[in-house]
């Protein structure tokens, strides 16, 4: 499908962030913003993503609305989950009233649920361009999305905190991070904090091959602190933890990370990123482009049909599962 060319010169854009909250949405919303004033756009931000499209809450933006928030984790935007834009009528009153805004576009950032909304509104004659953004990192259209990175700084900088303990007290740490279908965080943050098993939705496991049999060999080596990964998406982590204490009468404790994984300050990567895909999205709209998705395709900013990016896949390497192995054997 070639890109969708507008007959109706876009002049008043709506921007609204939906999902679950990733670093890097703020300086998304402020490329937006900025990318907007530059090409001569009225830009309206929408309070609680669809929930706020839905209750009207739109207002226009400046440069000042988006001063000082490049650094900050979250989104000033705030953000919500709507059952009811779920349905045909939701989605209805959704293009009801971004007429009654006038609302020419909408900038739509977030993860797979949210570009479903977008690309919903489009069949119905509502343009958008969809930016990714999600911790997660499972997005087929994209390489990267906005959030990933510092997610995986902060899993990062906790593994190197409890290994510290751990290895005071010669103890066992089951590590349960965030990618309740995805294993990107799991995987790249137990090769970079030097986990001795990293355990995914993507790969079955056997708890004694994958898991009692790596400890045991590098107790028997003289080791005598271990950490071992697991999605959210496996679950069980607590049930782990208790089989590894069993079969080897080691201390194992769990430390479920949580929701701290969606906080902090943006990292370089995820703002710059970010800044790019919102100024793209942007040009796209000033020159008429609607209904795509702004992607990254290796380290370029790329734009893909929405239709087509929302049944596209992708996969974990193989290779970097088998490297994280070699890599953990002592």
């Amino acid at each position: 499908m070639s890109k969708m060319q507008e007959e109706k010169k876009i002049q008043r854009i709506g921007v609204l962030t939906s999902g679950g909250d990733a670093p890097g949405m703020n300086a998304a919303l402020r490329a937006v913003v900025r990318a907007g004033l530059y090409h001569k756009l009225q830009v309206f931000g929408i309070k609680r993503g669809y929930e706020g499209l839905l209750d009207g809450e739109i207002s226009e933006m400046n440069a000042h609305s988006v001063s000082n928030i490049i650094n900050r984790g979250g989104t000033v935007l705030l953000t919500a989950r709507s059952k009811e834009f779920q349905s045909e009528e939701g989605i209805k009153r959704g293009k009801a009233m971004a007429d009654i805004f006038k609302l020419d576009a909408l900038v739509v950032i977030g993860g797979d649920g949210s570009f479903r909304g977008a690309r919903d509104l489009h069949r119905i004659g509502v343009p958008v361009i969809g930016i990714p953004a999600t911790i997660d990192n499972d997005i087929g259209c994209t390489d990267y999305t906005i959030g990933y990175d510092t997610a995986m700084n902060t899993v990062k900088e906790a593994i190197d905190r409890i290994k510290d303990t751990a290895s005071s007290h010669e103890r066992c740490s089951v590590v349960e991070v965030m990618g309740r279908n995805a294993g990107y965080i799991a995987l790249n943050c137990g090769i970079a904090g030097g986990a001795e098993a990293c355990i995914i939705p993507e790969k079955k496991f056997d708890i004694n091959e994958d898991i009692i049999k790596p400890i045991l060999s590098c107790r028997n080596a003289g080791k005598h602190h271990y950490i071992i990964i697991v999605a959210e998406g496996v679950g069980g982590s607590v049930e782990i933890a208790e089989k590894i204490k069993e079969a080897t009468g080691i201390t194992t404790n769990t430390t479920i990370l949580g929701h701290q994984q969606r906080g902090g300050s943006p990292t370089v990567r995820d703002r710059v990123v970010a800044s790019l895909m919102g100024a793209e999205a942007v040009s796209l709209l000033a020159r008429g482009i609607t209904g795509r998705i702004v992607a990254m395709k290796g380290e370029n900013v790329v734009d893909l049909d929405i239709e087509e990016a929302l049944g596209m896949t992708k996969s974990i390497d193989e290779g970097l599962i088998e490297t994280s192995k070699i890599l953990s054997l002592y």
